[in-house]
């Protein structure tokens, strides 16, 4: 079995990730350059930069929870010294399958938190909580599946959560806190 280390070093850098977008890739670098980390926070990043993390990233640009979240981990991670790679969820199932959401779902992102070791430190993903009940809010609104209207309610509701998570800075700032939640038990 790969271990996680052989993970990391196996995973694309970000930069290099971010490049080589074809869907949301505008988004995504609009979120990373209107979001900055709180400077109040100098002693959490100090405090996250002593653990000495990496981060291996489940992703695919496709993915609208990786467009908001990425950037807002991108930015923690320019501020405590994590480095970070990215790996294509759906041409490494072999990982995905080892951080299934609710033991079923391959929902990402996943942002796996390893030591210098490559010992697993923390998990965070696909989405922080008050992101998730904003998500289901919005579902719930939508018919039973086999109404002939759900498809096309379906989009407008794709279309709201990616407005939502490009331009709702309250969203952005539940994420990172999350983030942040989870790497203070790292």
């Amino acid at each position: 079995m790969t271990t996680l280390n052989e993970w990391f070093e196996k995973g694309i850098p970000a930069k290099d990730f971010i490049d080589s977008m074809k869907v949301h890739k505008e988004n995504l670098q609009s979120v990373y350059d209107q979001f900055s980390v709180a400077v109040e926070d100098q002693s959490f990043f100090q405090d996250v930069k002593a653990k000495e993390l990496r981060a291996i990233v489940i992703t695919e640009d496709w993915c609208g929870d990786a467009m908001m979240n990425t950037p807002i981990l991108l930015k923690i991670a320019e501020a405590t010294g994590i480095e970070t790679r990215m790996i294509l969820r759906d041409q490494n199932l072999e990982l995905m399958d080892q951080y299934l959401t609710n033991g079923t779902s391959r929902s990402i992102p996943i942002f796996i938190f390893i030591d210098k070791n490559g010992e697993e430190k923390a998990v965070w993903g696909p989405r922080a909580p008050k992101v998730q009940e904003f998500v289901m809010e919005l579902r719930s609104a939508l018919p039973p599946k086999e109404d002939e209207s759900f498809e096309a309610e379906q989009k407008e509701v794709y279309k709201k959560i990616t407005q939502a998570f490009t331009e709702n800075t309250n969203l952005w700032n539940e994420v990172y806190n999350s983030i942040k939640a989870t790497l203070k038990n790292a």
